[in-house]
């Protein structure tokens, strides 16, 4: 069963599959691998809610899953959290919008003449990883190492399947994560002695029961941020333009109504959730549609599936922009809600404003089925070849 789950053409396009689960067995148990999965919303949301049955601290087939905040139950979770939100407020993120259209529109100048580009290596990828580089304080001139990093990182995703890829992305990972720690160990004694108004230096200034954060800890909210917050934002992005190349009668919308983009948004990680599975592992048996979770089972908590249930949405296989209301679970729910949701918000709102208002027209330039991203639980494009004309002069999306 895992072999189909994660086949290139299931994670293109899981939803007719995830339809007939949920329908027949939304609790359903893998019996090769041990793993349950949580596929109806109601099943879900409560995973997510009940962190005393539902833990985060799990431990997939190649062992414990790292130290990460999002994978810490409190009350760790809940102080380590705490310095995070520091940097992650309203306000701190409004401010970055002026910055993320800089980045955003030097990026696009680089292709727009040419009237194509791939949508991920070209603009869709880079965007996120210059804005959480420069949120976290390192230079920004580094990206093409923070990318290879965030690869190598996302790819221990392959722990869930276990046999020889996980091992393969264990191998992978080790030497980025020695290259890492020295990264971070010498930008950290770098803040030390000269403290900046960034996040890296709040990390290095923490206390945590009166001890000080280690590197290791930093460490893993410098691979959490480099990971989560650039691969959700990046596929948050690919994922929008999909949608709306596929349903153009949505874009035309938009364009007639440019005030319904935040609610496009949400509708575009309800229809195409970045983040398609979480994590969790049951502390206790629990009873969930008549069957029994043992204590200590690993569970595949599937949002995507959840954010498609026709029992809390009308017409859920339909891309309907002014969708309302759209109580969708992709940046989780409780405790564990994502962090950076509020950033990933803003830098899609910020592209598709400056795509669609340079770009009169957006096609896709390839007939080939697109490749999936590499990590498994993550649902998006490894590549977007995309043809556009551009507009005569830059003007709103109508």
């Amino acid at each position: 069963m895992m072999h189909f789950i994660f086949s290139d053409d299931v994670r293109r396009d899981p939803y007719h599959w995830y339809a007939q689960v949920r329908e027949a067995s939304p609790v359903l148990h893998d019996p090769r691998s041990g793993m349950w999965m949580l596929f109806d919303y109601e099943s879900v949301k409560r995973a997510m809610d009940d962190h005393e049955t539902f833990s985060s601290v799990v431990h997939p087939p190649t062992g414990r899953a790292p130290e990460w905040l999002v994978f810490l139950d409190p009350p760790r979770h809940s102080k380590l959290r705490a310095i995070v939100m520091r940097t992650f407020t309203p306000r701190a993120i409004a401010g970055l919008e002026p910055r993320i259209h800089e980045l955003s529109r030097a990026l696009l100048d680089e292709h727009l003449a040419r009237g194509e580009m791939d949508l991920v290596d070209d603009y869709a990828g880079p965007l996120p990883v210059m804005v959480i580089a420069e949120l976290i304080g390192i230079p920004i001139e580094d990206r093409p190492r923070f990318m290879r990093w965030s690869q190598a990182i996302v790819n221990l995703s392959y722990a869930i399947a276990g046999g020889a890829a996980a091992a393969q992305a264990l191998r992978e990972h080790a030497p980025a994560r020695a290259e890492m720690l020295a990264y971070v160990t010498e930008l950290a004694e770098r803040r030390r002695l000269e403290p900046k108004d960034d996040l890296l230096t709040r990390l290095v200034e923490a206390e945590v029961d009166g001890e000080r954060l280690s590197m290791e800890d930093i460490l893993g909210f410098f691979q959490l941020l480099l990971s989560a917050a650039t691969e959700t934002t990046t596929n948050f992005i690919d994922n929008a333009v999909l949608s709306f190349i596929e349903n153009p009668d949505q874009l035309a919308r938009l364009r007639y109504n440019p005030d319904l983009l935040p609610w496009a948004l949400e509708e575009v990680v309800r229809y195409r959730s970045p983040g398609q599975a979480m994590f969790r592992e049951t502390t206790r048996d629990v009873e969930m549609h008549g069957r029994v979770i043992p204590a200590g089972s690993f569970v595949l908590v599937m949002v995507g599936s959840a954010n498609r249930d026709p029992k809390r949405f009308a017409n859920p296989e339909a891309f309907d922009i002014g969708r309302d209301p759209n109580p969708h679970i992709a940046f989780g729910h409780g405790i564990h809600f994502c962090i950076g949701a509020a950033l990933a918000r803003l830098e899609a709102r910020v592209a598709l404003t400056d795509l669609f208002s340079r770009m009169e027209t957006i096609e896709l330039a390839s007939d080939e089925p697109w490749e999936p991203r590499k990590a498994l639980h993550v649902h998006g494009p490894a590549h977007l070849p995309i043809r556009f004309t551009q507009r005569v002069r830059e003007e709103s999306l109508r």
